[in-house]
C-alpha cells in the first residue's frame, strides 16, 4: 500500500491529476516511477494540498522523484528519506540542503530501446524464461548486494509474481533445485515505458546471461505496447555496453542527486 510523506495531503495516487503534466521533459523513468507506485502501491506519495496541488514527491526503492514549487516542499516532508537518489530540477537543490547533510551530483545517462536483437543463446544446462511466484526463494536468496533488483516490488516475493522478471537458471543435478544466475526486470513500469535493471551473479558473468535475460525482457514489453528504457551512471562503462548491445541507444542525460543524513535539527 502506497504510504503517505510526512505533511501529505492524504490524497490518493490515483486521485491526483494527470501526471504527464508534472514530468514533461523530464527523463522517462521519473513519470514511470510515478506511475509505477501509482499501479502498484508499493512506495510513498505526498502532495502539498489536494485541490491544485503545487509539488509532488514520489518515493520507490531508494529512489526520489521531485516535481513542482520547491517553496511549497518543507524539508520536514524529506524526514525519513535520506541516503536516496533523486531526480529533481536544479531548483530544488536549496531544499535538498536543507534536508539533508549531503547532496552530491550524479550524470545518468538515459537509452531508449531502438533495435531489435534476436534471442541469445544460452550455455549447456542454463535455460532463460519468466519469473514466477515459485521463484522468490530464490531472488532472496541472492548476495545482499543485489537486493536493490526487487526492492520496486516490495522484495522477492513481489518481483517473482510480477510478471515483469525474467531470469537465467542453472538445472539441478541429482534432485537439487535450478540456481538463479541472472535476472532482469521491469524496474519502474509506466503506460508507455519500462525502465528496467539486471543484476548477474558473480561466478557467471561473463556468459552474457544479462544480455538473454534483458532480450527477453524487452520483448516482452514490447508485446505488452510499451517501450522499454535503461538508466545508468556515466561512469558504468560496462552498464552502458550492456544496454548498445542489447539494442539501447542513447536518448538523454540528466544529473540527480545522492542525499547523505538527514540534516536539520
Amino acid at each position: 500500500m502506497v504510504r503517505e510523506l510526512v505533511g501529505g495531503t492524504g490524497v490518493l495516487p490515483e486521485h491526483t491529476p494527470s501526471l504527464e503534466g508534472w514530468f514533461a521533459g523530464g527523463p522517462p523513468g521519473a513519470l514511470a516511477l510515478a506511475e509505477h507506485v501509482r499501479t502498484s502501491g508499493i512506495g510513498q506519495w505526498w502532495t502539498d494540498r489536494a485541490t491544485g496541488p503545487r509539488a509532488l514527491a514520489v518515493a520507490c526503492a531508494d529512489h526520489l522523484v521531485l516535481r513542482g514549487d520547491p517553496q511549497a516542499l518543507e524539508p520536514a516532508v524529506l524526514d525519513g528519506l535520506a541516503a536516496r537518489y533523486v531526480q529533481a530540477p536544479a531548483r530544488f537543490l536549496p531544499v535538498l540542503g536543507r534536508a539533508f547533510e549531503l547532496v552530491v551530483p550524479w550524470e545518468r545517462m538515459v537509452y531508449v530501446h531502438r533495435v531489435p536483437v534476436a534471442a541469445q543463446r544460452t550455455p549447456r544446462g542454463v535455460t532463460v524464461r519468466r519469473l514466477v511466484p515459485g521463484d522468490a526463494p530464490g531472488l532472496a536468496a541472492l548476495d545482499p548486494d543485489t537486493a536493490w533488483i526487487h526492492a520496486s516490488w516490495g522484495g522477492p516475493a513481489g518481483l517473482a509474481a510480477s510478471g515483469a522478471g525474467w531470469a537465467a537458471f542453472r538445472k539441478g543435478h541429482l534432485g537439487q533445485p535450478e540456481r538463479l544466475l541472472a535476472v532482469a526486470c521491469t524496474y519502474f513500469q509506466g503506460t508507455a515505458h519500462e525502465d528496467i535493471a539486471c543484476v548477474t551473479v558473480p561466478d557467471a558473468r561473463r556468459q552474457r546471461l544479462a544480455l538473454a535475460c534483458v532480450t527477453a525482457l524487452c520483448r516482452d514489453i514490447a508485446a505488452r505496447g510499451r517501450t522499454p528504457t535503461w538508466t545508468c551512471s556515466r561512469d558504468n562503462r560496462p552498464s552502458r555496453l550492456l544496454a548498445w548491445t542489447a539494442g539501447f541507444r542513447l536518448a538523454q542525460e540528466y544529473v540527480h542527486y545522492v542525499t547523505g543524513r538527514a540534516g536539520r535539527t
